[in-house]
Parts: structure tokens; C-alpha cells; sequence
């Protein structure tokens, strides 16, 4: 990249001023780039079906499957992408999703669903080549809960964005996800363009995070046979947070009628925004912590708190202590208290703690290509498994499964770090 008059202040700007820049070029760039991804989900398709299933699943089924795709292509792309290729590549990856989504726009029923595919296909590369300009540095904490925060925040504004097309623009629901990508793309290529200013890590950084280098198959294996239990134990948990998050994502409108707020879109964007204050606030606290081991068993702990959020909520909706809205608000930010530490900050804690020389697109692509395996399994058995269960019973249902499975995954893989750590530090010590 050619240096401009802006990457040359911010390679000696002060922290905060660095920090502010990074978190809202990251938060601004992912908030964009979610509009082609969940757009579509604020369509309801009902009474609209194809084979007997419902219609809405065939179309999430289909942008989960590209979307999963992506991720198990990513564990060697993002892992060995250089820097100076990262922002056009986003671009064209974003291009070619819009292009999917013109063609769900102009193609008749069922037809129309295969776009979907190869609109997802693209954009699981996304996240990982994000975060790789905010990683390995003393502030990571801060920069990655923006980042995090983008997609809390922007899953409330697609849907109240697309509603809004919808009830108010009068554009069809085929129509609404092409034409708010089309408002979104100028912004988002202003915002990649500032993110591409971002200068690399500096000693310092390095010397607090390690250093960051791309992964060949041979580090990648290597790294997989050291850390084998904790990354089954962590992948295993992280594939019910995503299959919870997609179900809750894909599904909240037909949720939210189910509770009586069928015709108020803000109330998308008024919960997730709660959510995203606190979980910012929350997560950006562990930038005060200078112990990669001790942050990293933090995260740990938060995730386990978000388990137990999400059961105890559950239990006290059921028992007609909270309301609907209270209900939805806590489970989701439950849901994002666990999921956000896996979208690479507890990672990047995790190779500085045990000072390993790689970078975290590799174990965040290893988990997500793993937990959208599991959300297309969750779409197939409620289909086929529990078809006449409503959505929010089986919401309800999952709630629970996911706490019980969340809490026993994490407090093993606690345990197994906690041991390895020991070991590790032994062994550097002899």
C-alpha cells in the first residue's frame, strides 16, 4: 500500500486517537458489509414453500451452506493472505455477493435460491480479513469489541433498514436485499479505503502479543496436534453459539410476531443496540489487563456467564417474570456475551499467552466453518425433526440445550488451558 499523508500520522498518532479511528473504520466497514449477508432474513416468505418446507428455509439453507463454504476455504486463505491484497479483496468478494443478490431479485421461485449460495460464498472470508488489521496489538481489546459490536448493531439495522424498504418503499422482499446493498456499497468502499491506512503492529506490540505471520498447512497442523483438546472442546461450544446466533438472527421477525411485535421494526435495532453498548463496554475493559493468561480465562469466565444468562432468562420468561422484550434482550445478550469472545479476541489472548508465532484468522476460520455446519443441521432438524413446533418453542428449547452444552464445553476447556498453561510455563522455566 502507498503511503498517504494519514497513514503517516497514524503510525505515530497517540493510542486514542489511533483506537478511535481503527474501532470506527472496523465498525463502519463490517456494519456495511453485513447488509448483503442478512438482508434477505427480513423477508418472512410465508406461505411460500418448495418440496413441502417451508420456503425461508430453503433460502437460509442455501446462504449458510455458501457461507460454510467460505469459512473452510478461509482456514488457508485468510491464514495466508499478505496485507497488501486485503482491501480490493473484500471489494470484489462484496461485489460478487451484490451480484448474487440482483440475480435472487430477477429469478423466479425456486431458482432464485441457488443465488443465495453463491451470495454467502463470498462473504465468510469478510470477517477475517477485518480483524486482521486490528489484531496482535496492545488494543486489540478495543478495536476487536467494535468490531463485534458492528454485528450486533448492524443485525438490528438491516432488519429495521429492510422493513423500512419494505413497508415504506413498497419494494418487494425479492427486491429490498439488492437495493439496500446498493445504498451501502459507496459508504463501504469509503470505509475499506480508511481501514487500508491502518499501519502494521509495532515493537512494542509485538513484544506484548506476538507476532502475527501467515500460516502454511505444515504451522497449521503443527499448531492443531498442541492445542487438539482445547480447540475440540472450544469448536464444540462455539458450534452451538452459532447455530443459536443464526437460528435467532434468521428467525427474529417470525419470534418477535410470535410475542406480538409483528409490525414494529424498530424494536430490532432498540434491543440490539442495548446489547451492543454493554457487551463494548464490557469486553473493551480487558484491554486493562496486561496478563495474555489471565485475560484469555477471563474470557473464559464470560463466556460461561453468557451460557448461564441465557438459561436463567429462558426459565424466568417461562415463568412469567420477565417480558417478552426483557426476555429477548437478555437472551441476546447472553448469546453475544459468549459469541464475542470467540471472534478472535480470546484467540489473539490465547497465541500471546503461550507466546505461539501465527495469527488468528486460522483458529476463527477452524471454528466458523465448523458452527455453520452445525446451523444447517439445526435448520434441517427443525424442518424435518419438529416441523409443527413453533419457532418460538423451539427458540425456547434451544435456549436451554445451548446453556447446558455451553457451560460443560467451556468449563473443560477452562480446565485443559488451565493444566497446558502450567506445563508451559514449567518448561520455560527449566
Amino acid at each position: 500500500m502507498k503511503s498517504t499523508k494519514l497513514s503517516l500520522w497514524l503510525q505515530n498518532a497517540a493510542i486514542p486517537s489511533f483506537v478511535i479511528y481503527a474501532s470506527l473504520s472496523a465498525f463502519c466497514t463490517y456494519s456495511c458489509m453485513y447488509t448483503y449477508r442478512k438482508s434477505f432474513a427480513v423477508g418472512t416468505f410465508s406461505d411460500l414453500s418448495f418440496g413441502g418446507i417451508d420456503y425461508k428455509i430453503w433460502l437460509i439453507t442455501a446462504q449458510v451452506l455458501g457461507y460454510m463454504v467460505s469459512k473452510f476455504i478461509g482456514i488457508r486463505v485468510v491464514a495466508e493472505m499478505s496485507g497488501k491484497n486485503r482491501g480490493r479483496a473484500m471489494l470484489v468478494l462484496v461485489a460478487i455477493a451484490e451480484l448474487a443478490l440482483l440475480g435472487f431479485a430477477v429469478l423466479p421461485m425456486p431458482y432464485n435460491a441457488i443465488c443465495l449460495f453463491f451470495n454467502g460464498l463470498p462473504l465468510g472470508m469478510l470477517w477475517g480479513l477485518v480483524f486482521s488489521y486490528l489484531e496482535g496489538r496492545r488494543t486489540t481489546e478495543f478495536l476487536g469489541a467494535a468490531l463485534a459490536g458492528s454485528f450486533i448493531f448492524a443485525a438490528g439495522l438491516v432488519k429495521t433498514s429492510g422493513q423500512l424498504l419494505m413497508q415504506v418503499g413498497g419494494i418487494s422482499q425479492f427486491w429490498m436485499p439488492f437495493v439496500l446493498g446498493l445504498v451501502f456499497f459507496l459508504p463501504l468502499a469509503g470505509f475499506v479505503w480508511l481501514l487500508e491506512q491502518i499501519p502494521p503492529p509495532t515493537a512494542q506490540d509485538v513484544q506484548m502479543r506476538t507476532r502475527r505471520q501467515a500460516m502454511n498447512a505444515q504451522e497449521r497442523a503443527k499448531f492443531s496436534r498442541e492445542f487438539a483438546f482445547g480447540i475440540v472442546s472450544l469448536v464444540l461450544g462455539y458450534i452451538l453459539l452459532t447455530a443459536f446466533r443464526e437460528f435467532r438472527d434468521n428467525f427474529a421477525p417470525e419470534i418477535w410476531q410470535s410475542l406480538g411485535f409483528g409490525k414494529s421494526p424498530q424494536i430490532f435495532a432498540f434491543t440490539e443496540t442495548i446489547i451492543t453498548i454493554f457487551i463494548l463496554l464490557i469486553i473493551s475493559l480487558l484491554f486493562i489487563i496486561q496478563d495474555n493468561f489471565k485475560a484469555f480465562m477471563i474470557y473464559h469466565c464470560l463466556i460461561l456467564s453468557g451460557f448461564l444468562l441465557v438459561g436463567i432468562s429462558t426459565w424466568l420468561f417461562e415463568n412469567q417474570y420477565l417480558s417478552p422484550v426483557w426476555w429477548m434482550t437478555l437472551v441476546g445478550l447472553g448469546l453475544y456475551l459468549s459469541y464475542v469472545p470467540f471472534n478472535n479476541l480470546m484467540f489473539d489472548r490465547w497465541l500471546g499467552a503461550f507466546r505461539y508465532t501465527a495469527n488468528v484468522g486460522f483458529l476463527m476460520y477452524v471454528a466458523d466453518s465448523f458452527g455453520y455446519l452445525g446451523s444447517v443441521g439445526v435448520l434441517f432438524y427443525k424442518n424435518f425433526g419438529q416441523p409443527d413446533l413453533s419457532w418460538l418453542a423451539f427458540f425456547k428449547y434451544a435456549c436451554y440445550l445451548m446453556a447446558i452444552g455451553g457451560i460443560v464445553l467451556t468449563g473443560l476447556a477452562m480446565f485443559y488451558f488451565q493444566v497446558k498453561y502450567r506445563k508451559y510455563k514449567t518448561q520455560n522455566r527449566a
